[in-house]
């Protein structure tokens, strides 16, 4: 295969959801309420339908397992490791943490721990994201949580399109109201809720189930917040940004006006375009980039040229991905 491997979203609604993922991206929402859209994604609970004409009908779960050549996947026992989503903050969302890898597959089934990272893509003016908490030891944790004493643990930062955060699994977070984002993250849907605002579900009338035993067990004490060093290189027609480069993932940004030439430095990358349009040009043959387009580039091309004038977020597998 010589091709991208072009992938549908998988739309989720949530409470705290609303209409940005069609009125910035002009995807086709549920409803009024929706938060999430799964673009790159083998997990069970949103797995992204392949759109390539010649995999009609496969997943990206099953190009996994039955193409390991398009992934350089030598053990295809596990699941697809990384997940890329939109996320459209209409309210808050829960405050929440995740746990690592060995915590959620003795508790959770055997999933992957998820590790996260955030590039804010709009804000309202005064959004703000809580990141960490203010606890200096694990007993004062603890307390807070069980007094419900949100406003001295929980710690909250302002948002601006643009910034980028790195959330490792063990990090008490959430995004505030008017905030949308797009989240790389492990394939990993395991999310230990420690604050609703006291919200009930609509659909039920009832408050969400609360996982605080857990969250105790796996917050990190003390925050210590990661602010991975960013790169920028011009290369050309393209500006590279290094937004992170972690155990699990790489997070690239890419702006690109004209054409810029890229070769494989990774056994596959994913990309979504967050702004502009263009082409990707493999042996001759142009593929359009429209805003919201997912795709992979796969192992099996070597190289590739980026044609337009255009934004994308770019992620590849880290060490413990691959």
């Amino acid at each position: 295969m010589t091709e991208p491997l072009f992938l549908q979203p998988v739309l989720h609604e949530k409470i705290w959801g609303g209409t940005a993922l069609r009125d910035v991206f002009n995807l086709n929402i549920p409803s009024e309420t929706t938060g999430e859209a799964w673009i790159v994604s083998g997990h069970p609970n949103g797995v992204s339908p392949v759109e390539n004409e010649k995999y009609a009908g496969k997943t990206l779960a099953e190009m996994w397992q039955e193409r390991p050549d398009l992934f350089d996947n030598k053990n295809t026992n596990r699941p697809y490791p990384l997940l890329v989503k939109f996320l459209d903050a209409h309210q808050d969302l829960s405050v929440q943490v995740h746990p690592g890898d060995e915590y959620a597959a003795a508790h959770n089934n055997g999933e992957l721990g998820k590790t996260e990272s955030w590039y804010i893509l709009a804000a309202d003016e005064g959004a703000e994201i809580y990141y960490g908490h203010n606890a200096k030891t694990k007993e004062e944790f603890d307390a807070l949580v069980d007094n419900a004493d949100w406003d001295k643990l929980l710690r909250k930062v302002p948002v601006h399109a643009g910034d980028f955060f790195y959330v490792p699994a063990g990090t008490l977070h959430a995004l505030g109201a008017g905030v949308l984002a797009l989240e790389t993250q492990q394939s990993s849907d395991v999310t230990y809720r420690v604050y609703d605002f006291d919200r009930p579900d609509p659909k039920t009338g009832e408050l969400r189930e609360l996982h605080l035993e857990d969250a105790k067990n796996v917050t990190n004490v003390p925050f210590v917040a990661e602010h991975p060093e960013q790169e920028v290189l011009q290369l050309g027609s393209l500006v590279k940004t290094t937004l992170l480069e972690a155990p699990y993932f790489n997070v690239y940004k890419d702006e690109i006006d004209g054409e810029a030439f890229l070769t494989k430095q990774m056994p596959y990358t994913q990309y979504t375009v967050i702004d502009g349009s263009g082409v990707v040009v493999i042996n001759g043959h142009e593929y359009p980039l429209e805003l919201a387009t997912s795709f992979i580039m796969p192992a099996t091309v070597a190289e590739w040229v980026f044609k337009g004038k255009m934004t994308l977020i770019a992620s590849t597998p880290g060490p413990k991905s691959r």
